[in-house]
């Protein structure tokens, strides 16, 4: 499968997208104002523990505590996806976390102003600090070292037994003094290859560790690097023919880096001149402004609609202007088949993760289902955040689950509606108007004995709606009232937002 790499870079961003047979596959996006701190190592200082919810806060020198679960404390490990390291299941926070004879709880690990070694595994977002662990994973080319831990592991998508065998011999032959896991890439590599990734990754745990003891106060002891380093180390392998880059530091850096990593490589790395943007290449910007809408137009004429709450991401298939050839059945199941995969590449373009529902058309026939079941879990197979899909309802309903550690695309380029206030909606005029009679109506009699008019302050949008289509039910609302009510434009004011004042003769 011929892929491309293209990086392209400005003083604002950097955004490093894979394309597949010529379709966006990947896309990663870092803005200067805001770069990911996952990977990242501090030194940090508890400064609270929560027995009740067995974590605890801890200042690394952030913005914002970080905070720790007594889970991200013991070892654990998981090797069902190593393309993404730092990956934590969105569903961790949710476990039994209560302590057991074998499982000692928070309290009896930590204690107030302790000094502790900690990772960022998942970036801050919205009002929480970055998730942090103490279970340190080191992502080299082929594997994932992790110091604390002995363990070896293989990537569970390296599906063939003889190789993951031989990849369990080699590393037990190397006999290194942490944990190992072998990723995806490590598929095929040699025994030289797997052992210098170990030594090097060795040598930066001890360097660590000494910053660690050597480091006073709070504050960074390694990071990761740059974005386009770090997604050539995950994405660079054999399908890759060629890494397009449109700025010449960046060229040059690269350039080293895979001469010292992938020397095979070095050749496929293209410095782009041409006056033709690079993203333009494959109409990237239009493909990305595509995944920013709600609303995803599939090619039969249906379509998906996509809504990300605070919880949960809601997905749902709508047959749309499609109506088929045959038969109702053939023309939702042809919808539903469109639609998953659809899904699973916005899933990976969108960066969504978390719990995902996805309301499907519903099909009356079981081997249908299955056959969409099939597909979806066949195409996130592609992605490098693990997916869990879980049986579909009758209602046809499929939960599913994606590995996060990044805001999403979404959240990395929008922000909340400051007029909506992020509800995605405001009150129609009408609303606005009816809450307006009502307290006129309501309190009355607080202005009972006075005399002049009452005089109401807001919203252009709604005097309009007033005078025009509610005339009749403010003269009665007068005759009601003993009042005159008169309407003042104030033209800061929100379409929801009024006052009601009396206005003495």
């Amino acid at each position: 499968m011929a892929s491309e790499i293209l990086i392209n870079k400005s003083s604002w961003e950097t955004r490093v997208a894979y394309i597949e047979n010529g379709l966006l596959s990947d896309l990663v996006l870092e803005r200067r104002s805001h770069p990911t701190m996952v990977g990242s190592i501090f030194r940090g200082r508890v400064l609270r523990v929560l027995p009740g919810m067995q974590a605890a806060f801890v200042d690394v020198g952030l913005d914002r505590a970080g905070f720790l679960y007594v889970r991200d404390i013991l070892p654990h490990w998981d090797e069902e996806d190593q393309d993404e390291p730092f990956a934590i299941d969105s569903e961790s926070s949710k476990v039994d976390l209560s302590a057991t004879p074998d499982r000692p709880s928070i309290q009896d690990l930590l204690r107030e102003g302790q000094s502790v070694l900690v990772q960022v595994a998942k970036d801050p977002l919205g009002t929480k600090g970055a998730r942090l662990t103490m279970n340190l994973s080191l992502p080299g080319r082929f594997i994932v070292y992790m110091p604390t831990v002995k363990h070896i592991g293989i990537s569970r998508k390296i599906e063939d037994q003889a190789e993951r065998d031989r990849l369990k011999a080699v590393i037990q032959k190397i006999n290194p003094a942490g944990g190992v896991i072998i990723r995806t890439a490590g598929e095929g590599a040699a025994e030289e290859e797997l052992k210098a990734d170990i030594e090097y990754l060795d040598r930066t745990a001890q360097e660590v560790q000494k910053a660690y003891e050597k480091k006073k106060g709070v504050g960074i002891l390694h990071q990761e690097p740059d974005v386009e380093l770090r997604v050539l180390r995950d994405l660079l392998n054999h399908d890759v023919t060629g890494v397009w880059i449109d700025d010449e530091e960046i060229f040059k850096k690269v350039v080293k880096f895979v001469a010292q990593l992938m020397p095979k490589s070095k050749h496929n790395i293209i410095y782009y001149k041409e006056a033709k943007p690079l993203f333009d290449r494959y109409d990237l910007d239009l493909e990305i402004s595509r995944s920013m809408a709600r609303k995803i137009w599939l090619k039969s004429g249906g379509y998906i609609v996509i809504d990300e709450a605070e919880a949960l991401v809601v997905i749902d298939v709508n047959t749309g202007r499609f109506v088929g050839k045959k038969n109702l059945e053939d023309t939702i199941l042809k919808t539903n088949l469109e639609a998953a995969k659809e899904i699973a590449h916005q899933l990976r373009i969108r960066n969504i993760g978390g719990i995902i529902i996805i309301d499907f058309i519903d099909m009356e026939k079981e081997s249908h289902r299955e056959k969409i079941l099939s597909l979806l879990a066949e195409e996130v197979k592609k992605d490098r955040s693990r997916a869990q899909v879980v049986a579909m309802s009758s209602l046809g309903l499929v939960e599913m689950t994606r590995k996060r550690t990044r805001p999403s695309l979404s959240k990395n380029l929008t922000e909340p509606c400051g007029y909506c206030e992020g509800k995605g909606f405001v009150k129609r005029k009408s609303t606005v108007a009816a809450e307006i009679f009502r307290e006129i109506e309501r309190d009355h009699r607080a202005y009972s004995g006075q005399e002049g008019p009452l005089v109401v302050q807001c919203h252009a949008g709604v005097v309009d709606w007033v005078y025009e289509s509610a005339s009749e039910v403010l003269s009665s609302l007068e005759a009601r009232v003993g009042r005159s009510v008169q309407f003042k434009i104030e033209a800061h004011y929100h379409i929801e937002q009024y006052e009601i004042t009396n206005l003495m003769a």
